[in-house]
């Protein structure tokens, strides 16, 4: 399995796990299975099998649209992917990537992915087959994909009971009584963002991008959570956000395009790398204080970015808390405000391990509650 494949499945599974958390318990979304090899007509596939039970007042069908459409045949960020989808591809891809299944009278739903399924139209007999392409993809392996999925197509013209329920997390009170502003900047990984933070038992409000600022007052957040995204900060306004916050009041957590949101409103610049980080994991290095409190003095982080903060222009109100070995900023905090952000995405399978990704939520939404201030200047 090449590393371009580990990364490609990889933000896939972060995205399924997302797309789970979108209905499920808070908690109960878990990877049951990861890298696993299965055997198909003509290829093998390796699989991440991810689990979640269904919240309170959603039903199958909320399951099935929440993964419509999959992110292995869409991309990610869906919307954006989506969008060149629809600029780069000339012709229309049908019922390609769609489902065929059944809903039992019970509610039950089961479904399979329309992939190298074969269309009969006038005569004509059509097999679509995709790979997925990636910044460090080689065209001629993909096209070699594609045919090799297509190896039973051409061979054709040659011739029980229910799983146990898995309760939410439950003993975490962390965030009890605080109220998040979640600001959703078109990514695809905000729901598991949410997902971790009510399992600190927060209560989560989330915003597209774009939203009245004078809506802030109205939700009266403990911490405002700037979430990933693609593009750039300008995109999406998040200076602005911030801008917001600092006149309110109000703590404020970045996670990526959050992070480097922060820098560009605190004066600083950005960069791009010499090679885009996507479903990349990293090590990464941190001083222990603020967010990072009560973690390893290391640890695995995923990394989704093509962008980075430059350290030649680095605002002085900012200090750097983490980085990689090779010296990328993935921390940051102001020295006298609330804020913090990171680079690394908390919620991603590959910052899962001893639950790191929720520990720094935990001390993010720590961060909300424990500061002093609040709408008005007040304290909480």
């Amino acid at each position: 399995m090449s590393t371009k494949e580990e990364s490609e499945l990889t933000m896939c599974t972060d995205v399924d796990r997302n797309d789970k958390s979108r209905v499920c318990d808070p908690g109960s979304v878990k990877v049951i299975g990861r890298r696993l090899i299965e055997s198909y007509a003509g290829v093998f596939h390796t699989v991440d099998h991810v689990e979640g039970f269904l919240q309170e007042g959603f039903d199958s069908l909320d399951a099935f649209l929440s993964h419509m459409w999959a992110v292995t045949v869409i991309g990610a960020p869906k919307k954006a992917a989506a969008m060149a989808v629809e600029s780069l591809e000339k012709d229309a891809r049908g019922w390609y990537g769609g489902a065929v299944g059944m809903i039992s009278l019970n509610g039950d739903i089961n479904t399979g992915i329309l992939i190298r399924t074969t269309y009969l139209r006038d005569g004509m007999a059509s097999y679509p087959v995709g790979a997925t392409l990636l910044y460090d993809s080689v065209p001629a392996m993909e096209e070699r994909e594609t045919r090799l999925k297509a190896t039973g197509f051409f061979r054709t013209l040659g011739t029980g009971e229910a799983a146990p329920h898995v309760a939410a997390v439950e003993g975490n009170t962390t965030g009890v009584g605080a109220r998040l502003l979640l600001v959703d900047n078109d990514d695809c990984f905000i729901h598991t963002l949410a997902n971790y933070a009510r399992q600190t038992g927060a209560e989560v409000v989330t915003y597209r991008a774009g939203f009245p600022l004078e809506l802030i007052a109205q939700v009266a957040p403990h911490l405002i959570l700037i979430s990933p995204g693609p593009g750039r900060p300008a995109d999406f306004h998040v200076a602005g956000v911030v801008k917001a916050a600092v006149e309110s009041g109000v703590p404020v957590f970045g996670v990526c395009l959050g992070l480097q949101g922060i820098v560009e409103a605190f004066g600083g610049e950005l960069g791009v790398p010499d090679y885009p980080m996507h479903g990349k994991p990293s090590t990464v290095r941190h001083r222990g204080v603020g967010i990072f409190e009560g973690l390893p003095a290391e640890f695995q982080v995923g990394r989704y970015h093509s962008l980075f903060a430059r350290r030649e222009t680095f605002p002085a109100c900012l200090e750097v808390t983490a980085e990689t070995p090779d010296g990328v900023i993935m921390g940051v905090r102001h020295r006298e405000l609330p804020i913090e952000a990171v680079q690394f995405h908390p919620e991603s399978i590959l910052t899962a391990e001893g639950d790191h990704g929720l520990k720094l939520m935990e001390n993010a939404v720590k961060l909300g509650k424990t500061a002093k201030v609040g709408l008005g200047g007040g304290t909480r």
